[in-house]
């Protein structure tokens, strides 16, 4: 017998109903600390003092995908990466923005697949049809393709097709 779980959308409108009046928090853990934000005006402060190299490490491992390519995503060079990330440098305001958003939008996947990871990850590398017949991780290296993303998630979550 398949240990596959049934989707039920009610359940995934009340946890959406339950996440919004507690107020969902999000956060990046790295070596110096945690940064935690729950408004976008918390993450408007975040992007603006910059994260730090490391965060790459921590979103590259949440989104179930090797460092290199994240870097490919941001555009970024190994040894660029690597030199600043040694001397402890922060990220540009453009590349620690799309590393919080990102933060974001795995959460929100993962509640979409209640919290399957094998499931979303399989999701984020197959090429979908809403998105053009390509795969959602390949849309990682702009805010305007992470909201793409999230929009078929939300499509997904109330039994549209994404």
């Amino acid at each position: 017998m398949s240990n596959l779980k049934v989707f039920d959308p009610k359940k995934s409108i009340r946890r959406a109903k339950r996440n919004k009046a507690l107020g969902q928090k999000w956060s990046i853990a790295v070596t110096k600390g945690e940064y935690e934000w729950s408004t976008r005006m918390d993450r408007v402060d975040m992007i603006r003092k910059r994260l730090p190299y490391e965060a790459i490490e921590v979103i590259s491992t949440k989104a179930n995908l090797p460092v290199k390519h994240f870097l490919q995503l941001l555009g970024m060079p190994q040894t660029t990466y690597n030199k600043r990330r040694k001397a402890q440098e922060l990220l540009s305001s453009r590349d620690s923005e799309i590393i919080l958003v990102l933060a974001e939008l795995l959460d929100y996947g993962l509640s979409v697949f209640n919290s399957e990871e094998d499931k979303f990850y399989r999701w984020l590398k197959k090429p979908n049809i809403s998105l053009g017949g390509i795969s959602p991780e390949s849309l990682f290296d702009s805010l305007t393709g992470i909201q793409e993303v999230k929009n078929s998630l939300t499509r997904l979550e109330f039994g549209n097709m994404a």
